[in-house]
């Protein structure tokens, strides 16, 4: 019987560690969710930019004289950006951030004509992590492509 209302003392000592443990683990946790958040949408994004500029590269290689058109471009990136979040659904210009389109012409690896489109995008705000995000990038991917005649 003694052992009995030993266990039950030493069960009453020992009940408010799992508390203490939870609320110094909380933080941490939060803060766990909250990057792999930011990794996912900065990775989606990376994803889209990628897609966009090898959109526009194809659109902008079919034909010699489209090798420079950098509107139209900008026309084959916007409709793969428009489900980011930076992105209004009323942008038309690849001018400024959040989107910024640049497509030279230029000589590709043999010699021949090529289209160059690179995107920029610039993301939103999201949790700053000290020393590895700023809590905002700028994502550029460049496609080339020699032209299609």
């Amino acid at each position: 019987m003694g052992n009995v209302k030993k266990a039950g003392l030493r069960d009453r000592r020992h009940s408010g560690n799992a508390i203490v443990e939870t609320a110094l683990m909380i933080p941490w946790v939060f803060f766990l969710f909250a990057g792999v958040l930011d990794f996912g949408f900065y990775s989606y994004a990376a994803i889209s930019v990628e897609n966009a500029a090898r959109v526009a590269v194809l659109q902008t290689s079919r034909a010699a004289a489209s090798l420079g058109d950098s509107q139209a471009a900008c026309q084959a990136v916007l409709p793969e950006l428009r489900t980011l979040p930076n992105v209004p659904g009323n942008l038309t210009s690849c001018s400024a951030l959040p989107v910024i389109v640049a497509a030279p012409q230029v000589n590709g690896p043999d010699g021949q004509p090529s289209s160059q489109v690179s995107v920029t995008y610039q993301s939103l705000p999201m949790v700053p992590i000290p020393g590895l995000l700023t809590g905002q990038l700028n994502l550029t991917r460049t496609a080339q492509m020699r032209s299609q005649e």
